[in-house]
């Protein structure tokens, strides 16, 4: 654990772009909670999802303990985590465990469209976003407040900003730098 999956969820956490994770299969133990780190998880409509720990008398790692009371509550982590049961991939959207369940044909044109997106969206505003909305795990609103504050004034004197106010009041599509 020590080695290889903690070292990759934490490497995962830190990265400033959107990590998108497709899932296209059976996603167990490990595998599960690593898609689960994802920040955007789409996946096909026959993926499932299971956290096996249980089965085999471990308790959920890979950040599992962590993300799954977050994404589902109390209630339903201690299901997860303690009955080992499959869980469809149209449950776990429901759920909000995965933000989309596409149809298998879809999934592929589903992960290169969402590729596109991201390819010409203003990065640091992004990145920021991602950074924000981890912090807001561990902040009170005052705290919480004033980083929306520091990060807004940042972002406002950016160049992708300038751009993004540009093309919309020009009814064009911004072409965003990533400044």
């Amino acid at each position: 654990v020590d080695k290889f999956y903690a070292p990759l969820v934490r490497r995962l956490n830190a990265l400033p772009m959107p990590v998108v994770v497709g899932v296209n299969g059976v996603a167990a133990g490990a595998g599960a909670n690593l898609a689960f780190a994802g920040d955007i998880v789409i996946a096909k409509e026959s993926a499932n999802f299971i956290q096996s720990f249980c089965k085999l008398g471990l308790i959920p790692d890979t950040g599992g303990t962590f993300v799954l009371p977050r994404l589902v509550g109390r209630a339903r982590a201690l299901g997860l985590a303690m009955l080992g049961d499959k869980l469809s991939a149209r449950q776990a959207e429901a759920w909000g465990l995965i933000w989309q369940c596409v149809a298998d044909d879809a999934f592929d044109t589903t992960l290169e469209n969402l590729a596109q997106h991201f390819s010409r969206a203003p990065t640091k505003g992004l990145a920021f976003t991602k950074r924000a909305l981890q912090a807001s795990l561990g902040n009170d609103l005052a705290t919480q407040l004033d980083l929306e504050r520091d990060m807004m004034r940042e972002l406002g004197r950016s160049a992708d900003y300038a751009e993004g106010v540009a093309a919309f009041l020009g009814k064009r599509e911004p072409q965003f730098k990533g400044q």
